[in-house]
C-alpha cells in the first residue's frame, strides 16, 4: 500500500524558516511529480510548488524568493524549504504525488494528510 506522509510542522515565529518534508513509501514503481499546497481557513487550497522527476519545477509567484522545493530520490522524499515566514503563511500543507504503481501502468496521484504550519509571535 501506498503511502505519502508530510511532516515538519508547527509553530515558528514571524521570519523564521521550516522545512516540510514529503515522503512517499510502500511498493511502487515509480514517483512522478510531487507538489506542495496549503489551506488557510476560508480559503481555497492555493498552490505553492512542484518538483517533477526530471527536475524541473514551478514555484507560485505569491511565495517565488521565499519557498524553495528539493528532492531526494534516494529517500523519495521532497522537502519544501520556507524562509522569512509571515502570519499570512499560516495554513494546513498538504502534498500531492503522482505515483506509478507498476511499469507500464498509469500514474495516479495520492495525498498526504497535511500538516499544520502556524506563524506567529
Amino acid at each position: 500500500q501506498v503511502q505519502v506522509v508530510e511532516s515538519g510542522g508547527g509553530l515558528v515565529q514571524p521570519g523564521e524558516s521550516l522545512t516540510l518534508s514529503c515522503s512517499a513509501s510502500g511498493r511502487f514503481d515509480h514517483l512522478g511529480t510531487v507538489a506542495w499546497y496549503r489551506q488557510a481557513p476560508g480559503n481555497q487550497r492555493e498552490f505553492l510548488a512542484a518538483r517533477a522527476s526530471g527536475g524541473g519545477e514551478n514555484i507560485a509567484d505569491s511565495v517565488k524568493g521565499r519557498f524553495t522545493i528539493s528532492r531526494d530520490y534516494a529517500k523519495n522524499t521532497v522537502y519544501l524549504q520556507m524562509s522569512s515566514l509571515k502570519p499570512e503563511d499560516t495554513a494546513v500543507y498538504s502534498c500531492s504525488a503522482t505515483i506509478r504503481l507498476r511499469s507500464g501502468r498509469p500514474y495516479s496521484t495520492y495525498w498526504g494528510q497535511g500538516t499544520q504550519v502556524t506563524v506567529s509571535s
